[in-house]
């Protein structure tokens, strides 16, 4: 796919042109994002900074569409900004991207209210089909980052029980197993019996690629590779 390539569906969505900000602490990553943007009709470069006070006072100021975001400049400093942002009444789609990017990383980001996860090493179709996906409306990530756990073609929701679903409901909102116990009156081991028996039914490895697939099952994250 050429750089001013869209699909049918994205071509639908076009009204107007979507403004991309950058938050990198190096100029050459934002350097390279203008230059790729500079060949789409649907994306234009907006600015770039370096830090995140920067970055909030560009929302303020330019309220861009779509804001990509360094995970380099510390992973619990991004999460803490991503909700201070919250507060802000009007929030781009934040894009995280990183050189590396864990599962637990890339899942408190989504739930944090990050739109996109990229890796920095993703070719230059995948980082277009994520900033037009995102500025659609809906969410993207590479599937890349939880290939290793999800395994949609085993997914299967109606074989748990009532209380492994209760379960499920709650990874997928980011609760450890000893809140999880809390929440449900049962002990840190029952959990742990639970999430097993899921894993066995669903054929997803992790308690990560659980919250992730019930996200996509929802409708709320889509994956591409």
């Amino acid at each position: 796919m050429q750089g001013d390539a869209l699909t049918r569906e994205q071509m639908t969505d076009i009204t107007r042109i979507r403004t991309v900000a950058i938050c990198d602490t190096q100029p050459v990553t934002a350097e390279g994002l203008k230059t790729l943007l500079a060949s789409c009709r649907d994306l234009e470069f907006c600015d770039t900074v370096d830090s995140l006070d920067l970055a909030t006072l560009l929302i303020r100021r330019r309220n861009p569409d779509i804001l990509l975001l360094d995970k380099g400049l510390g992973m619990h400093t991004v999460l803490d900004w991503l909700n201070d942002l919250k507060m802000l009444p009007a929030m781009p789609a934040i894009v995280v991207w990183g050189a590396s990017m864990t599962e637990a990383e890339a899942l408190r980001m989504l739930q944090c209210g990050a739109r996109g996860i990229v890796r920095k090493t993703a070719d230059l179709d995948s980082l277009l089909s994520c900033l037009r996906t995102v500025a659609s409306g809906r969410s993207w990530m590479e599937d890349s980052v939880f290939r290793d756990s999800i395994r949609p073609e085993r997914y299967a929701r109606s074989e748990l029980t009532a209380r492994e679903q209760q379960v499920l409901e709650l990874v997928e909102q980011g609760f450890k197993n000893k809140e999880i116990a809390v929440e449900l009156g049962i002990r840190p081991g029952t959990v742990k019996i639970h999430l097993k028996h899921i894993f066995e039914k669903t054929g997803v490895r992790g308690r990560y690629g659980l919250a992730i697939s019930g996200l996509k099952d929802k409708g709320l994250v889509s994956l591409a590779s």
